[in-house]
């Protein structure tokens, strides 16, 4: 599963339905009233500016960081939660000889490899992260951890130059007894920590809609009001809908719109029934058909429509969460940088300057994760991997 698209597309739906979605807006602080949370202090870190956000009901579902929006209300949280790191290596397709993946249990996590595209993915780790949430870092230990233990079942090992990309995610896991995180809890929990506040913790992606339907219905349960029964099980994401008849149609649509039948299947398997909306692009502007050089899976509409679709305000937003591109090509996204910059542009009102400062902030970026690769523990790779700002100047 592409996690940055599961969440982008559920941002989609939710405002589909008539929600409110902030980019780049994190929460400061809660308003109080008494005892009792009535809202939240958002800041603008584009634009600038602290906005008050009020609601009958507040819901924290801040996963890593729960320990640290619970203390803003100045409470001693009911429950802990603690950052476990898992990082995850990106090989071509070619350099592992199998038609199946591989799973199996090491002395601190499990192994698996998954076919990914033209790449396999190879992962996990777990161990404790207490250093910077926003941009866990992996370690050169971390990747010989995994590189070690992959090629004891493989006939032909794999070296660092086989390594296309390296990412890394952090899991909330509710606090326990023990001290390895690999031990710690994979459920959630929710609560109604004080008045007007309702924190859902821990979870993982399989079970987001119950951790949702729980999180809403303790919310629900402080309304002075009638609310009609959850139905998050039976609505599909957007692009859900119309899907298989679009799959089973893709050869006519590729005779229509002259785009050859993989790309087609390519822009369906990404964005299902939305992809009607790229081949309208590609329709008003035949070059948008084309792929993005240097990273030629994608097609040079996927980043305009980032940009205009999917919320994506800056070069960073589209390399490595809207695409894969900066874990799926050997220079991480780089010689792909400048093109992908140029084609949101217009979108986003960008001259020059604009587009040479993301450009710029992009390689600062990607030097910054390769430096933090080649460091020994998780202190220096976080040390390097911050090195690189974290907001472009617009």
């Amino acid at each position: 599963m592409d996690d940055a698209r599961y969440v982008a597309t559920l941002v989609r739906t939710a405002v589909a339905y008539g929600a409110q979605a902030a980019n780049r807006a994190p929460v400061t602080g809660f308003l109080r009233e008494g005892e009792r949370v009535v809202g939240a202090r958002v800041q603008d870190v584009e634009g600038g500016g602290e906005y008050e956000v009020r609601a009958k009901q507040v819901v924290n579902a801040t996963g890593v960081w729960t320990d640290d929006t619970q203390a803003m209300v100045g409470e001693r949280g009911q429950f802990h939660v603690r950052a476990s790191k898992g990082i995850h290596l990106v090989v071509p397709r070619d350099r592992i000889h199998s038609t199946t993946g591989l799973i199996l249990r090491t002395e601190k996590s499990v192994l698996f490899v998954i076919p990914w595209g033209r790449h396999w993915i190879i992962g996990t780790t777990d161990t404790e992260w207490d250093l910077d949430k926003a941009h866990p870092a992996a370690s050169s230990a971390d990747i010989d951890y995994l590189l070690e233990h992959v090629n004891s079942v493989l006939a032909v090992p794999l070296t660092r130059d086989d390594v296309e990309g390296v990412y890394a995610g952090l899991r909330p896991l509710l606090a326990g007894e023990s001290d390895a995180t690999s031990k710690l809890s994979r459920e959630h929990t929710v609560a109604h920590t004080v008045p007007g506040l309702v924190v859902v913790a821990g979870g993982k992606y399989t079970t987001y809609r119950v951790m949702a339907k729980d999180a809403v219905d303790a919310a629900v349960h402080g309304l002075d009001m009638r609310v009609a029964e959850c139905v998050t099980e039976e609505v599909p994401l957007l692009g859900a809908e119309g899907y298989p008849a679009l799959w089973n149609a893709r050869a006519r649509i590729a005779a229509r719109t002259g785009l050859h039948v993989v790309r087609v299947e390519h822009l369906l398997n990404r964005y299902g029934a939305m992809a009607e909306e790229l081949l309208e692009l590609i329709v008003d502007d035949p070059s948008l058909g084309k792929p993005l050089p240097a990273a030629d899976d994608y097609l040079r509409a996927e980043i305009a429509y980032a940009a205009s679709h999917e919320g994506a305000r800056h070069l960073d937003d589209v390399l490595t969460r809207r695409t894969r591109i900066s874990i799926e090509t050997f220079d991480r996204g780089t010689r792909s940088a400048r093109d992908a910059a140029e084609l949101m542009a217009p979108v986003l009102g960008w001259d020059k300057d604009q587009i040479e400062r993301e450009v710029q902030h992009y390689e600062k970026r990607v030097e910054a994760e390769r430096e933090s690769q080649r460091q020994p523990d998780d202190l220096t790779a976080d040390a390097a991997r911050l090195g690189a700002p974290d907001i472009v100047p617009l």
